[in-house]
Parts: C-alpha cells; sequence; structure tokens
C-alpha cells in the first residue's frame, strides 16, 4: 500500500512564477518557434520519457483490445472494456482537478505513474500465467483508468511550470506530436509483438516503459518551491468554484462542448479497430497496427502545422478544418473494403482528431488563470473520457445491430455538423472574458 502524500500544497509553485526562461541557445543555435520548449532541460526530460512510456501504453492499448476480442468474440464487450477505462475521468475529474490545484503536481504524478507500472505488471503477469479472463481485464482497465484520472490534469498543468507562459504553445504541440508518435510507433511494434510472442509480451514491454519517465523526473532539477499557507477551503469550494468559472466564460466553455463532441465521435472508430483488421479488412493484429500507426502519422502531421502558430487567434479556424477532415476520413474509412485504402484515409482522421484537441488544450491553458489551471484542464479530460464511455457503450450496442461500418459513417457525419457549429461560433474563441 502506498502511503498517504504529505500534505504537498505547502510546497506548491507561487501560481504567479512562471518557470524561469530558458537559455535561446540550449542547442548552440536558435530554435525555431515551434521547438522552443525543446531549450528546457526539464522538458527534454520530460520529451523523452513520455515518448518511451507512451510507446508502451500503445503497445498495451492495441494488445488489449486484440486480447479481449479474441477472448470473447464480442464487439460489446471490447466496447464494455474500453468503458471501464475512460469511466472514472467522468466520476473522478473534478477531484483530480482539485488535487492538481492544491497539492505539489511534481510528486502526484510521480505517484501515479508507479501505480501505472503496477497494472501493466500485473496485466503482464495474468496474461503470460495463462490465467487472464475478459472480466480481469475489465477491472485491470478500471484501475488503469482511475489512475489516469489523476495523472492526466496534473501533467498537463505541469508544463506551464517547466517551460513557463511564453513557451507553453510550443510545449503543448510537441507532447502532442510525441503522443502520436508513439501512436505510430506503438501499435506497429504491438502488431508485430502481439503476432510473434503474444498479447502479454506487450504488457510486459509497457511496465519497463514507465521506468524511463519516472527516470526522467527523478532527474529534473526543478525551481526552489516557496512555502505558502495551505488552503482551509473545502474540496467542494474549490471543485464549485472551477465549474462556475468554466460555466461563466463563454471562451472556456464552447471549446470544453467542443472537446466533449470530439471525445464522443473519435470512440467509436478506435473501439471497433479489432472488428476492421480482422473480419471487415482481414488483416490480422498485424494488420491493426499499421492501421493505428497511419492515423497516428496524420496526428503529428496535424499538430507539427498547428505548432508553427504563435497565437491563437487562428486556432478556432484550424479546428473547423480539421473537423470537416475528420468526417470526410470517417465516412471513408468506414467504407473502404481495401487495407491499402484504409492505410491512406486513416492519416486524414489522425490529423481531424488531433488538431482540435491540441488546439482546445493550448486556448484553456492559455486562457485560464494560474490558480484555476488544475481544475479546467480536469474538465477538459472529464469532457473527452467522460464522453468517450458513452462512444463505447453506444458503439459496442449499434454494430452488433447495423454493423461497425455504419457506426463509424454516422459518427464521421457527426464531425461534419460539429464543424458548422464550430464555423459560427468562432467570434467566441476570440474573446477571452
Amino acid at each position: 500500500m502506498v502511503s498517504k502524500p504529505a500534505p504537498l500544497a505547502h510546497t506548491q509553485l507561487q501560481e504567479s512564477e512562471p518557470a524561469p526562461p530558458a537559455p535561446a541557445s540550449a542547442f548552440g543555435w536558435q530554435l525555431p518557434y515551434s521547438l522552443r520548449a525543446l531549450q528546457h532541460r526539464n522538458f527534454r526530460l520530460f520529451f523523452v520519457g513520455q515518448f518511451v512510456s507512451r510507446t508502451g501504453f500503445w503497445m498495451q492499448w492495441v494488445a488489449q483490445g486484440w486480447l479481449v476480442y479474441q477472448l470473447t468474440q464480442s464487439a460489446f464487450m471490447l466496447g464494455l472494456v474500453s468503458f471501464a477505462g475512460q469511466l472514472p475521468s467522468l466520476l473522478l475529474g473534478l477531484l483530480a482537478g482539485v488535487v492538481a490545484d492544491r497539492f505539489n503536481r511534481y510528486h502526484v504524478i510521480l505517484l501515479m505513474l508507479v501505480l501505472a507500472m503496477l497494472q501493466a505488471a500485473v496485466l503482464s503477469v495474468l496474461t503470460l500465467g495463462g490465467w487472464i479472463t475478459a472480466w480481469q481485464v475489465f477491472f485491470l482497465a478500471l484501475f488503469a483508468g482511475i489512475v489516469q484520472s489523476f495523472e492526466m490534469p496534473a501533467r498537463q498543468s505541469f508544463l506551464m511550470e517547466i517551460v513557463g507562459r511564453e513557451d507553453l504553445p510550443s510545449a503543448i504541440a510537441l507532447n502532442s506530436a510525441l503522443v502520436n508518435g508513439a501512436r505510430i510507433l506503438g501499435p506497429a511494434l504491438a502488431g508485430i509483438v502481439v503476432a510473434y510472442a503474444g498479447e502479454g509480451a506487450c504488457f510486459s514491454v509497457n511496465a519497463l516503459s514507465y521506468l524511463a519517465i519516472i527516470g526522467g523526473f527523478l532527474a529534473m532539477r526543478l525551481p526552489p518551491r516557496t512555502r505558502t499557507a495551505a488552503s482551509k477551503r473545502s474540496v467542494s469550494a474549490f471543485i464549485h468554484e472551477g465549474i462556475v468559472y468554466a460555466v461563466r466564460t463563454p471562451s472556456i466553455r464552447l471549446p470544453l462542448i467542443l472537446i466533449g463532441l470530439v471525445g464522443l465521435l473519435s470512440t467509436p472508430y478506435t473501439v471497433l479497430m479489432p472488428v476492421f483488421a480482422k473480419d471487415i479488412l482481414n488483416s490480422g493484429p498485424s494488420g491493426m497496427g499499421l492501421l493505428m500507426g497511419a492515423a497516428g502519422i496524420g496526428a503529428v502531421i496535424g499538430v507539427s502545422f498547428l505548432a508553427r502558430h504563435r497565437g491563437t487567434d487562428r486556432l478556432g479556424r484550424a479546428i473547423a478544418f480539421a473537423l470537416v477532415r475528420f468526417g470526410l476520413g470517417l465516412i471513408l474509412f468506414a467504407y473502404s473494403r481495401n487495407l491499402w485504402l484504409s492505410l491512406l484515409i486513416l492519416p486524414l482522421v489522425g490529423s481531424g482528431f488531433m488538431v482540435p484537441m491540441a488546439a482546445v488544450n493550448t486556448l484553456l491553458q492559455t486562457i485560464a488563470p494560474d490558480r484555476l489551471r488544475g481544475r479546467v484542464m480536469s474538465l477538459y479530460f472529464i469532457m473527452i473520457m467522460g464522453a468517450a464511455p458513452v462512444g463505447s457503450l453506444l458503439s459496442g450496442s449499434l454494430a452488433p445491430y447495423i454493423g461497425a461500418p455504419l457506426t463509424v459513417a454516422l459518427t464521421g457525419a457527426g464531425c461534419l455538423g460539429a464543424a458548422v457549429w464550430v464555423s459560427l461560433n468562432l467570434h467566441v474563441l476570440h474573446d477571452r472574458q
């Protein structure tokens, strides 16, 4: 049992103090704006460790879906396991935001990373030992979801502490790029490993991959932290303050609603990917890895272009165009019956999905005041992860009756409708009040 953390709220960074600026020539030359966050040593440690860890995460994600489908041959069970991994963010997200704002984010992240490593190790042992069942995967996915619900708001809010406000857009874009770079490499590796060594080997690799990000965090040199008096306000008061701010601020409210729609509409195609890979495209686990990797390529390309934006004035338009790509890509993918054609289509889907995610992340962290950033980011993840369980159950319930292709095509049509809605409300994203 992990001991209860010390009252780290006493050591939280003073919110008015940004991270010290990195030297302009950290690499011996001036980096372009999109790469400026790499001038910070702490961010470089974060970046490398996160890439290794996220690669392992995607290996486990692909292997887990394949394992569940192999054990049950059920699209509904695929949706249910995905639901278990996403539900905790909906139930615990507000509390996680309070934790991110009241406690030392660095220590919160470290604790969650250790717990995530243990979850992967248990899943590995059960699978390699031949004891694994679909319901064991369900409960382990639920535990992983609880861990993730606390880690994600703290990690996103922590970026400001290691790069400062000026380089935050670069850090968010680079973080999105590395996540999706791992999304390319991880599924491709998973397809190979599952085909030759089984799902348990993927889970073992994921457990080991957490050593990279944990080591990176331990190697960081953080600025001195100013001790401040711990807040005497209750948790409910903290939660109420964050919700009221988000609801009453249009430039926060609209992006949050939008990201909830994206989370809902993006879930079916990922949940049903084993069905497409095995039954529709006849490509097996290696083909599933290629399909997920193709979507990741598009995501990396999309956020690479997004990282060139110095300000946030054009992000709304970029979101609207991305949703059009997302919708058209989903519809085309739904009716493709050729693996290679699907691989050409999925970069369109990946770009259309990730650009709104990264753009909204940038908008929220830029607009929200420092003292509320953790709670705003928890609402961001609640909208994504809270909508995703609905999407998982919806896809798992509809697919047996109308088929996986039509289920995915309907979500594509929904994305096109969301693009129209964003276009009609672009003025709200330019209003910082």
